[in-house]
């Protein structure tokens, strides 16, 4: 196996007994970038002369005697995340040349734990996309068909992930920007519960759905990168007071016996059908391993595309207001007043699918649209989250088809919006709930992975990681890798 194919806690296992160093590992991998990322497009930068000195200060703290899962392991970090000194974009020209002088917790929390940060991975503009179509500097290509779409918007760290141009990946989800792309590359991707990560440095685009996530070649590294960045966090007040569990402890435990869910509303019309099928065989995994399957149903499921695109761009319209051209980020040079400066750093520097949901957000907050929209879909998501309390007071997590289709091409879908939008039917639920969630490869379509989605009851992440080990070690998709 080739260094850069290895998981993290691989790596770990090597570092640890001195079979290599992280110098070497990030060496490995910084060639991985170079001789493939030219075609997959994973990075909007990467850090070489910085990496390796991590490393080298990784390398001499193990050898005075210090030890952590991820002490010397190189990681890509979505380029929403504020790094200091480190240009951060969000894959927009508003912020093309912006320099934090801060650290996002999560980084704080990674670089504390001696993490390799090897750069920052191209996203959709301020996260707003399913495909990496709507970065302001080029589109990512999914490592398994270089034609066609990684997903998004943690298409960058996703592809980098599977490309073997990182170990592991940190992401953002709003409404399915890990597990969506996961599913599309064909690994593992979290969502955890909104509260459990700190998003202090998590540039917003919706502040009641953002959550800071990972992404690995397995769930063990998914585990193992939430366990570092989990906890309370004085900077964020929605950081829920709660302790942190040993999410390795019991990941092995048998499911035998456990009750799985399965909303039937998830397997919808339309779905291509080698995607249900891979989820139907997943399913007789999860029984021959000993789990109760349970039908369950999720009404109020065909009312999340609308209830999602009424509040997201509602929170995106006002979180983005920010972005004037006066504090910082890019500013039109040849504006006369200050109104003219709004007005041009806001149409030159935001790309049309940012302003077109800025658009959308300010028309549903508007003085006699607000009861109309905001409030109803405010009403609406008290009644998804309902279908998942309802749900969990019968089963301990419920499993479904991550996106109802494989990747498709770039360009097929970008100009039809509803078609764009319904991609991410099966993941918006889980973040309008505030719920925890995982994808994972259970299959693979002409070539194609096809991802599964373990969803969990808030704070339940133990639940969901254990559900997920279970299918993965029973199977070896999750072995896949990309012929690049």
């Amino acid at each position: 196996m080739e260094l850069y194919d290895l998981t993290i806690h691989q790596a770990h296992e090597l570092l640890a007994r001195r079979e290599i160093s992280s110098v070497e590992l990030t060496q490995a991998l910084l060639d991985r970038i170079a001789a493939v990322d030219e075609k997959v497009k994973a990075y909007l930068c990467v850090l070489e002369e910085a990496a390796l000195a991590d490393a080298a200060a990784a390398d001499r703290r193990r050898a005075e005697g210090e030890d952590h899962p991820l002490l010397g392991i190189p990681l890509a970090v979505k380029d929403v995340l504020t790094t200091r000194g480190i240009e951060t974009t969000c894959g927009s020209r508003m912020l093309e040349n912006f320099k934090p002088t801060f650290d996002a917790t999560a980084i704080i929390k990674l670089r504390d734990a001696g993490a390799v940060l090897m750069g920052k991975t191209n996203t959709d503009e301020f996260a707003m996309g399913s495909t990496t179509e709507n970065s302001a500097f080029f589109t990512t290509h999914n490592p398994w068909d270089l034609s066609r779409v990684p997903g998004g918007s943690s298409g960058g760290s996703a592809a980098a992930t599977a490309a073997g141009e990182c170990i592991a990946a940190i992401g953002s989800d709003t409404g399915g920007s890990i597990r969506q792309p996961a599913s599309f590359c064909g690994v593992a991707g979290l969502k955890p519960t909104y509260g459990r990560v700190s998003r202090h440095g998590l540039v917003a685009f919706a502040s009641s759905l953002d959550q800071v996530g990972a992404l690995g070649k397995d769930v063990t590294d998914c585990a193992l990168l939430l366990q570092t960045m989990a906890g309370h966090d004085p900077m964020d007040s929605t950081s829920a007071e709660l302790p942190v569990p040993d999410y390795r402890e019991g990941m092995d435990r048998s499911v035998a016996g456990i009750k799985l869910g399965v909303p039937r509303e998830y397997f919808r019309e339309g779905m291509q059908p080698e995607v249900e099928q891979a989820v139907r065989q997943a399913l007789d995994v999860y029984e021959s391993l000993g789990a109760e399957l349970v039908d369950i149903s999720m009404p109020h499921t065909d009312y999340c595309l609308s209830t999602y695109y009424v509040l997201a761009p509602a929170e995106a319209s006002a979180n983005l207001a920010r972005f004037d051209g006066i504090r910082y980020g890019y500013s039109a040079p040849d504006a006369q007043d200050i109104w003219e400066t709004y007005r041009k750093t806001r149409a030159e520097g935001f790309g049309p699918e940012v302003k077109r949901r800025i658009m959308l957000g300010t028309y549903a907050l508007s003085t006699g649209y607000y009861d109309a929209y905001y409030l109803k879909a405010q009403k609406v998501r008290t009644l998804i989250k309902q279908d998942f309390d309802r749900a969990y007071a019968q089963v301990d997590a419920l499993v479904a088809p991550t996106v109802p289709l494989t990747a498709f091409r770039i360009g097929e879908k970008i100009d039809d919006l509803l078609q764009l939008y319904l991609v991410d039917i099966l993941t918006l639920s889980t973040n309008l709930a505030g719920i925890c969630g995982v994808s994972i490869p259970c299959g693979m379509a002409n070539g194609l992975p096809i991802g599964m989605q373990v969803l969990g009851n808030a704070y339940q992440e133990a639940t969901v990681l254990r559900v997920a080990y279970a299918y993965e070690q029973a199977t070896d998709w999750h072995l896949r890798r990309p012929p690049l």
